[in-house]
C-alpha cells in the first residue's frame, strides 16, 4: 500500500462517555421509541454513560450542525468513542464541512454504517480505524433483545483489541416492524434459518486492512470523487461490501462494481467479502420466494463483475454485515484475514 494502514484509536471501558450523534439523518426526534431503548441498553447493557449533542435529535439539521456536532464529540477528551444514532442519505454534504486536523489529533472509535460509509471512508484517509457496524436505534435499539451475535461483536469491537473470529449467523431476518407502533418492540423479529457463508476461489489465504462499506454510498463518493484515493492506495486490501434496504437491483449493483473495475479499483483487492443482502422492507415487501431470488441475483452480479475486472479475487457471500440482523462489526480499516481453504474469517479489533 501506499499509505500507512489505519491504526485503531483507545477503546472505551466501562463506566466511559461515549458521544451519541446523527451525522445523517436526525431520525430519533421522530422515531424515539427505538432510539430510547438503543440509549438504555448502551446504559445497562453495556455500562456506559451516552451523550447527546445539538443535532442528535433534531431532523433536518444542517450539514454544518452535523458536523459541529462530530466536531465537538472527537475534542472532547471526556468521550471515549462515538456512535451514531442511524444512516441516512444526505452525509456526503457533512463530509466537507469537517475538520481533518482537528479529528486527526482526538482519534476516537467511531460506530456506524449505511450513510455512514462517508465518515469511516474520512477517517480511513486520516489514517484512523473506524467500525462498520452497531447504530444506537437499529443494533442497540432492536425490538425484544439484541441479536446474541450482534451484542458479541459489539461488545468485542468497543472494549477490546485483537482478534476476533466471525461466524456465519444459524438464523437471521431483514424484516421488522413499525417503529412508530410500541407493539414492535415487545417481541424479538422471526427468524428464517441461514445458508453458512458461500465461498468463490478459496483456495488460499489474504490478510490485509480492510475498505468498503455501504454499496450504494461508495457509488455516491466516486461520482463526486470525494475521498477516493487512486487505485493502488488500496492494493492488498480486504474489500468489504452491502446493499441496503433499498434494494438495489442486480444491474445496478453489476454497474457499480463494472465501474469501479474501469476505475482500476477492483483488482487492487485480493478478497472480498459481501453481505447478505437485505430483500425486504416496508416499501419493498418481498416475500420469501422474491427475496431469495433477489440475492440470487445480486451474488450473480458481483460475479460478473470479479470475472471480467479482478478474476483472482476471493470472495465470501452472505457474510453478516451491514443491514442484517444479527449483525458483526466490521473494523474499518482493521485488519482482516480471509483463510479460504479453512473457511474461516477473523478481524482484528
Amino acid at each position: 500500500m501506499t499509505m500507512t494502514t489505519p491504526s485503531y484509536p483507545v477503546k472505551p471501558r466501562p463506566g466511559d462517555r461515549v458521544a451519541v450523534i446523527s451525522p445523517s439523518a436526525g431520525l430519533p426526534g421522530i422515531l424515539p421509541l427505538p432510539y430510547e431503548l438503543g440509549l438504555r441498553r448502551l446504559r445497562e447493557e453495556f455500562g456506559l454513560v451516552p451523550v447527546e449533542y445539538p443535532a442528535t435529535r433534531t431532523m433536518g439539521a444542517t450539514a454544518r450542525e452535523r458536523a459541529a456536532d462530530i466536531h465537538a464529540a472527537f475534542a472532547d477528551p471526556d468521550i471515549r468513542a462515538v456512535i451514531a444514532s442511524i444512516g441516512g442519505d444526505d452525509q456526503i454534504t457533512v463530509i466537507p464541512h469537517l475538520d481533518a486536523e482537528l479529528i486527526r489529533a482526538n482519534p476516537k472509535p467511531f460506530f456506524g454504517y449505511s450513510d455512514n460509509t462517508n465518515l469511516l471512508a474520512y477517517l480511513w484517509n486520516l489514517g484512523i480505524v473506524g467500525y462498520h457496524g452497531g447504530t444506537v436505534m437499529v443494533e442497540f435499539g432492536r425490538p425484544g433483545a439484541m441479536a446474541g451475535p450482534t451484542a458479541d461483536s459489539l461488545r468485542a469491537a468497543l472494549f477490546t483489541s485483537g482478534p476476533y473470529e466471525l461466524r456465519p449467523a444459524g438464523a437471521f431476518t431483514d424484516r421488522g416492524g413499525r417503529w412508530e407502533d410500541p407493539r414492535t418492540f415487545d417481541a424479538e423479529p422471526a427468524l428464517t434459518p441461514g445458508q453458512g457463508w458461500l465461498w468463490h476461489r478459496a483456495e488460499r489465504v489474504v490478510e490485509g486492512a480492510s475498505w468498503g462499506g455501504n454499496l450504494e454510498i461508495l457509488g455516491w463518493l466516486l461520482m463526486a470523487d470525494r475521498g477516493i484515493r487512486a487505485p493502488e492506495a488500496y492494493a492488498g486490501c480486504v474489500l468489504f461490501l452491502e446493499t441496503s434496504e433499498e434494494q438495489p437491483g442486480a444491474e445496478e449493483v453489476y454497474r457499480t462494481l463494472r465501474n469501479m473495475g474501469e476505475r482500476g479499483l477492483l483488482r487492487q483487492f485480493p478478497a472480498l467479502l459481501m453481505g447478505r443482502a437485505k430483500a425486504w422492507s416496508h416499501q419493498r415487501p418481498l416475500d420469501e420466494a422474491a427475496g431469495a431470488a433477489h440475492r440470487d441475483a445480486q451474488r450473480a452480479a458481483v460475479l460478473r463483475a470479479l470475472a471480467e475486472y479482478a478474476p483472482d479475487t476471493m470472495a465470501v457471500f452472505d457474510v453478516d454485515l451491514g443491514h442484517t440482523d444479527p449483525q458483526l462489526v466490521i473494523p474499518y480499516g482493521g485488519l482482516v484475514r480471509v483463510d479460504g481453504p479453512a473457511r474461516r474469517i477473523t478481524v482484528t479489533y
